[in-house]
């Protein structure tokens, strides 16, 4: 093809157009074929009759073979079709950038789909953030140097949502000169990204098996990547990875490249899946990875020691996804050890299995499926994912089936450290002591020594406080983003005022039926030590008078009973539980017909009940929350976990008070770091609120509560277990959705409050 052949496409072009083609045409011939030449022309000719000067046009002719060399040359037409579309949306200096900027798009994904979804994203932010997309794309190379698409996507949406209003914020974070915009992308950035180590792992596979695989990235926008998978003899790979442990992400691409490259060479036609249900495809697939494993591990030795790394399953867990797990790691592991008999037989069928027929995989497969669905085993293709991340999705085996298919700046500037000085005993006597000195003073001196007083106790045993701990940043959930903003709020620890400790005890005094009536609940909480559970088959010991028993049957010619064995088992309990109160200022209301609020009746409550747990011996701690703004959510610590239940803990409750709003989802992450930190069995969290969250800057009422939910799901996520009693009789619209449809209780009539919550926690504890 010759240049002249498209003097009708040219004509009327400026001559710096005419000569910037000229210049691009020995690339694009050799780049393009006739056709992607054709579309490349038809695209310039375009450009240049929208009018919108000569910059466009030469960006193009010079990116679009770029672009091709990339990720192909059909994406070409898309390109044009966008840049026309974008010219009624923004300026000529825009497009000519998104033009320019193409190629490091094309470079950085190395895949035609995700190039696809990168122009659809520029189409979105022309609609949310039209003043941020120039400063975005001067700074593409940074950015796709540290995000994948989805990541990428995320941080651009972030920006665009955050700063709808407020163009100049808008462009600084854009730009990225602004704290949130690093903060959004340090959280979102990836350890290794695929497009920088594609090339090594082509030679790394081509090293193994002396042919050349293809290979391409697959994007997920969550935060865990997608599965690998190959589909028409193209291996895809997650689009980045992180260091898992001491295992570094190149090995863990490695770990997948060869995976599934093996399974393209040790299977030479595809398996017959017609009829089979989920599980027998899963544990079909889970016999034919460890046969091709094995047979590439015959090969190359090593690269058994690469795949047993990442494999992490126990011994524990009887579901079918658990059980699996366990299997896979069996096939693959000789040194793992684990006695349940399901393993053992898929071993020991395993070692005898010939690895060359790929048939025996899918019989085997079968009859593991029989042995779990009799055992009553659930499986979903869509919740449960067996074995490690490496091992690709398994649809490679079948044939078409529709069902297989270091930048860093805080978010808040940090506040100035509170000192504290350690000083002799004269550099303390002679300084002027400053009484009225509070928690924020900037620096306390401490002596060196201890000093004690004439009866004998020291001075800072007496009178010494120990520094409140420093403000603690939170993520907070923007439901509208789908994102959590990093470092979005802050909780400030306070200490607790102190009231007269009597009125607590009055408390306990007014309530002494509750009191006595707890104590018979109690009594059957309380640990029972060693116990012997008879009449069992298999046990630890002889249980002698049911041997005496069974002996005496069988002389008597009668069936005797076989469980005459006992087992003995230690019964103690381990629970930590944290009452986290909602300290708001509506808690100041009283109650219709009566004069006492609801945070009289809160604290009588909280009094039952520590009262309660501590006569059961459980570790508890007593916290409370308000909120003045994201800025200011106000923590109190009444009793912590390794405080006794005494007068210091009964004056803190009598002191506190009702204040502010309620940002709960600040609270519950507050709380799960405190229960966090107790090493027990099972750990509870038990909200007392009168309301649903709210606070001063939030006018959406959805908000919070979303964002309360994801509090409660990150604490599930530690081991907390979160129950919420609310006083608030409209709850059954948000309180469901916050703590889940069993997590909640709804109390109608307040005034039952003190009777109550003592009982609900010896409902939870048992």
């Amino acid at each position: 093809m010759r240049l002249a052949d498209y003097a009708e496409l040219t004509e009327g072009w400026s001559a710096a157009q005419r000569t910037a083609l000229e210049a691009a045409w020995q690339e694009a011939a050799r780049v393009l074929s006739p056709r992607g030449l054709d579309n490349w022309l038809k695209g310039a000719a375009a450009l240049a009759r929208m009018g919108r000067g000569e910059g466009v046009v030469t960006s193009w002719l010079e990116a679009a073979p770029a672009v091709a060399r990339e990720v192909g040359e059909d994406v070409i037409p898309e390109l044009a079709q966008q840049c026309l579309l974008f010219a009624s949306r923004t300026s000529a200096a825009v497009i000519e950038l998104i033009v320019a900027t193409a190629p490091v798009a094309a470079r950085r994904l190395g895949d035609a789909e995700l190039f696809l979804g990168y122009l659809q994203l520029l189409n979105v932010l022309l609609g949310q953030a039209p003043r941020g997309l120039r400063p975005m794309l001067e700074h593409l190379d940074a950015l796709l140097g540290v995000l994948t698409l989805g990541g990428l996507r995320r941080w651009a949406l972030w920006g665009a949502q955050a700063h709808r209003t407020d163009y100049e914020a808008q462009a600084r974070y854009f730009a990225l000169q602004s704290p949130q915009a690093l903060a959004v992308l340090q959280k979102e950035r990836k350890g290794t990204l695929f497009v920088d180590i594609q090339r090594r792992l082509g030679m790394y596979l081509r090293a193994l098996w002396g042919r050349d695989f293809l290979l391409r990235p697959s994007a997920g926008d969550g935060d865990a990547p997608t599965r690998p998978f190959i589909a028409g003899q193209v291996l895809h790979l997650p689009d980045a990875l992180d260091d898992e442990g001491d295992v570094t992400a190149m090995d863990r691409y490695r770990a997948a490249a060869a995976h599934a490259a093996a399974h393209i060479v040790s299977l030479p036609r595809h398996l017959e899946g017609a009829g089979l249900g989920a599980l027998e495809k899963a544990c079909v697939g889970v016999f034919e990875d460890a046969r091709a494993e094995a047979l590439a591990i015959a090969r190359f030795p090593r690269l058994g020691d690469l795949w047993r790394r990442l494999h992490d399953a126990r011994p524990q867990g009887e579901t079918a996804a658990a059980l699996l797990a366990r299997i896979a790691r069996a096939l693959l592991d000789p040194a793992y050890e684990d006695g349940h008999p399901l393993v053992a037989w898929a071993r020991e069928q395993f070692e005898t299995m010939p690895l060359e027929r790929p048939r025996a995989a899918h019989a085997l497969g079968l009859e593991l499926a029989a042995q779990l669905r009799a055992r009553g085993a659930a499986f979903s293709p869509q919740r449960d994912r067996i074995g490690p991340d490496y091992r690709d999705d398994n649809r490679y085996l079948w044939e078409f089936d529709p069902d297989a298919a270091d930048w860093y700046v805080p978010a808040t500037e940090a506040a100035p450290r509170q000192v504290r000085k350690y000083v002799s005993v004269m550099e303390m006597v002679n300084e002027v002591e400053v009484e009225t000195a509070g928690d924020d003073a900037q620096e306390i001196w401490v002596c060196a020594s201890e000093l004690f007083d004439d009866d004998g106790t020291s001075f800072n045993a007496r009178e010494g406080r120990e520094p409140l701990p420093e403000p603690r940043h939170y993520d907070e959930f923007d439901y509208h983003l789908q994102l959590d903003r990093p470092a979005w709020v802050t909780v400030l620890e306070k200490r607790p005022k102190l009231g007269d400790p009597a009125e607590v005890e009055a408390l306990l005094a007014e309530h002494q039926d509750v009191t006595r009536q707890l104590r018979r609940l109690l009594d059957a909480l309380q640990p029972q030590g060693v116990q012997r559970i008879r009449k069992l088959e298999n046990g630890d010991d002889v249980d002698l008078d049911a041997a005496v028993r069974a002996a005496v049957d069988r002389r008597l010619g009668r069936q005797p009973d076989p469980r005459v064995m006992l087992r003995t088992q230690r019964k103690v309990r381990d629970i930590a539980v944290l009452v986290l109160l909602d300290l708001s200022a509506s808690t100041q209301d009283r109650l219709p017909g009566s004069e006492r609020t609801v945070l009289e009746l809160t604290r009588a409550a909280t009094a039952l009940l520590g009262q309660a747990i501590h006569q059961v011996g459980d570790r508890f701690a007593i916290h409370g929350f308000c909120s003045d703004g994201r800025h200011n959510v106000f923590y109190e610590r009444f009793k912590d976990f390794e405080q006794p239940w005494g007068e210091l803990a009964k004056a803190r409750l009598a002191g506190m008070q009702g204040r502010l709003s309620t940002r709960m989802g600040a609270a519950i992450r507050h709380a799960g770091h405190h229960l966090g930190r107790v090493a027990a069995a099972r750990r509870l969290l038990l909200v007392v609120t009168d309301g649903e969250p709210a606070d001063v800057d939030v006018r959406d009422p959805a908000y919070l509560r979303h964002d309360a939910r994801r509090a409660v799901d990150t604490v599930v996520a530690q081991g907390v277990q979160p129950f919420c009693l609310t006083l608030d009789p409209r709850a059954d619209r948000y309180v469901a959705s916050i703590f889940g449809p069993r997590n909640y209780l709804i109390l109608d009539r307040v005034e039952q409050l003190p009777q109550r919550l003592p009982l609900l926690y010896t409902a939870l504890a048992r």
